[in-house]
Parts: structure tokens; sequence; C-alpha cells
């Protein structure tokens, strides 16, 4: 019996260490990426990721775990933030500890969520959605119209080092801030985590699937809609806080539809169906508003095809899809996916690289002044008026799909051969 006992709790501790092991990798790397990314300009962007993180993964509570579609999640991280740049403001501030500062605006994003969701978690499914476009609205419309509070159109503004040190730090830094940001991203990150290990996460899932027999079991699906719902506005809340710390300003642009309509995108292009999904999601979305703006105008036609490939070719995301090599990895049989993956997905890349060229190409000769023909693209400058540039882009097009298409049912073969278990023919 006690052999038996030793051997359980050898298991049990094994399972826990395998658990955290995630979670300690993720807090090594949010410790070395400064001394990795050295630059202001990485530091700056990373403290976006790290907040897009946190705001996608509150949004995560709601339609991932939740099934609930919203159009308006940015007002609770757009209210938290207001209340942590007013608070900025105020002679108090130098009392009170800037890291405890997001605690605050998730305090409030939970008593706007609070209110909101009392009557909107009555109903489901499209109506709950109309609700949360009609409630994001109302206050981003009042955003310009209470001035006192959201600033108008100027915003409001305060300045972060007027805060009590915290063991000598004053947060001059961005590198100090980034710290304090991906402590908050740590924590908020395994907050939620557990939260949807608990009763209500569990039941949030059961009332997404089947509200009907959730509610024959006897669970009221409405509150449970309504504690995912406060929760969420609390994490959204917290990014709204980091937010304010990092920037040390907000507009109407924090709490408007198109923020909400981007993190949406954001949840969706990482996966709803797994947890880390929206971390994936949020990475590659601030790389591509951050990197690939810098380069082209034109950036957000690109996310928004890679967004609507994803939800008609990938619907359970990124995160899905790399979830989906779990299996061969673990029989061993990835190997058959090398070769098959390079002859296909090579072409496709050339392909999208060909299109991209002959979308940039008409949109500098439809868009630049009169006698501006010279561009640079993909580090090389030529003249839009030169039939070469449309040939070469063109050719790389046609030739790339023809190639990628050709080679197509022999990478699905190789993935059904990959997903048995001794990577056989049947």
């Amino acid at each position: 019996m006690q052999s038996l006992e030793k051997t359980q709790t050898r298991s049990d501790g094994g399972v826990s260490m395998k658990s955290a092991m995630p979670w300690i990798f993720s807090a090594v790397m949010l410790v070395l990426m400064p001394f990795i990314f050295q630059s202001n300009s990485a530091i700056t962007i990373m403290n976006q990721m790290a907040i897009t993180i946190v705001f996608a993964l509150s949004y995560n509570m709601l339609l991932g775990q939740g099934g609930m579609l919203s159009f308006g999640h940015a007002v609770y991280m757009g209210v938290g933030g207001f209340v942590c740049v007013h608070v900025m403001n105020w002679e108090i501030f130098g009392s009170i500890p800037l890291p405890l500062l997001p605690l605050l605006g998730g305090v409030f994003g939970m008593i706007l969520a609070s209110m909101v969701g009392y009557f909107s978690t009555r109903k489901a499914g499209t109506v709950f959605a109309m609700i949360s476009l009609g409630v994001g609205e109302l206050i981003a419309a009042c955003s310009v119209i209470i001035v006192v509070f959201f600033g108008g159109e100027e915003g409001v503004s305060g300045d972060r080092t007027y805060g009590m040190p915290f063991f000598g730090v004053e947060f001059l830094s961005q590198i100090e801030v980034y710290y304090l940001t991906a402590g908050w991203l740590l924590i908020s990150a395994l907050l939620m985590y557990l939260f949807s290990r608990t009763p209500i996460g569990r039941m949030a899932n059961a009332v997404r699937d089947n509200p009907e027999r959730a509610e024959f079991l006897g669970y009221s699906s409405r509150w449970v809609r309504y504690n995912s719902f406060v929760a969420a506005g609390f994490f959204a809340g917290i990014a709204g806080g980091l937010f304010a710390i990092n920037y040390e300003i907000l507009t109407e642009e924090n709490l408007n539809l198109t923020t909400s309509g981007s993190i949406l995108l954001v949840t969706f292009l990482g996966g709803v169906g797994v947890f880390f999904g929206p971390v994936v999601g949020a990475i590659v979305f601030t790389l591509l508003q951050t990197v690939l703006s810098l380069e082209t105008e034109i950036w957000s036609l690109y996310v928004g095809a890679l967004f609507v490939a994803t939800v008609m070719f990938f619907p359970s995301g990124l995160a899905g899809v790399m979830q989906l090599h779990i299996a061969p990895i673990k029989l061993g049989t990835w190997r058959l996916l090398v070769m098959p993956y390079i002859i296909t997905l090579v072409p496709a890349i050339i392909c999208i690289l060909g299109l991209s060229g002959l979308i940039e190409l008409l949109f500098h000769a439809r868009h630049t002044a009169i006698g501006e023909t010279e561009m640079t693209l993909f580090w090389v400058t030529f003249q839009h008026t030169e039939i070469l540039p449309w040939v070469v882009f063109a050719v790389k097009a046609v030739v790339g799909f023809w190639l990628a298409r050709k080679n197509a049912p022999q990478m699905m073969d190789a993935w059904h051969r990959a997903n048995k278990p001794d990577g056989a023919d049947t």
C-alpha cells in the first residue's frame, strides 16, 4: 500500500511538473527577450504584443469558451485604460505603486461588464452579438459627448513617472515598462487558464455547445454566461491599464468598433478552440501591423486576406493547425511531411509573393503623384512603368499556383499516411 501511494505521489508530481513546464518556459522567454531584441523599437513592439495577448485571451473567454460573439469588447479595455490615465493625473497617484494600476483598470472593466452583462447575457447568439454592438457604439459615441472623462477627440494623457517607485524602479525606460507588462501578462494568462479549469469555466464550454442540456442538468445558462462575461471584462480592463502605462494616452480609438473588430480578427486568426490560440494570433497580428505597415501602405489588405483564408480553410486557426501536427510527431511519422510540404508550400509562397507584387505595382501606379514612377519592392528598386516587373510577378504568381496545385494531392496523401501508426498506405 505504501509503495502504491509513493507511486501515485511521484505520478502526480510528474503531471504537475509537466503542466508547469510551459509556464516556466514562457516566464524564462519573457525575461530573456529584451536581451535577444535590444532595440527600443523591438521592446515597444513586444510591449504592444503583450497587451494584445492579454486582450485577446480575455476575448477568448467570451467567444472560445462561452460561445458569445461580442462586437463591443473594446469598451471594457478602453474604460479601464481611461480610468488608469485619470488616476495618473491625481495627486494620490504619487502614493500608488505603478504595478498596481492595471488591477484598478481591471476592477473598473469588471464593474462595467457586470452592468452590461446583467441584461446582455440574458440572450445568446445573434441577439447577444447585436446588443454588444449597440453597447459598443453607444459608449464610443459617449466618448465624444462626455469630454470630462473621455477627453473628446484629443483623448486623455497621463505620466506614469509620477507614481510611487516600486522597489526603487521609477519606470522611466521602456525596458522597465516591458518587465511590468510581461509580469502582468504571465499573471493574467495563468489566471485565465485556471479560470477555464474551474467548474464555471467547464460549464461555459457546456453552455456554448448545448445550452438546453446544461439547463436540463440544473445549471443556469444565463448566469454561466454572466460570470464569464464579468471575468472577461476584468482582464480586458487589465489590458487597458497596461495600454495606459505603456502609451500614456487613450483616445476614442481605444474603445470603438474598429478595435473590437481587430481583437475578433486576432482571436479567430490564432484559433478560438485552443487556449494559446489568441497568443499566436496576437503575435502574428502585431508583427503584421507593425513590421508590414512599414513596408506597404496596404498592409491591412493582406491581413484581411489572411483572415479570410484562415476562416475558410483553417477554421481552427493557426494554433489548431499547429495542434494537428502533434499526432505525427508522437507517432514519429513527421518526416513523411517534410518533402511534400516543401514542394507544395514553397510554390504557394512564391505565388503569394507574385500576387503581392502585382497588387503593389497596381497600387503604386494608381496612387502615386504624376512623374513618380520609381518604387522599391522586395529590396529591389525599379520603375512601375516598365513591363519587366509586371511580367516577372505575373509569371511567379501563375507558375507558383500551378506547382502548388499540382503537388497538393501528394501533400494530402503524405498527411494521411503520417497520421497512421505505421505511416503505411492502406
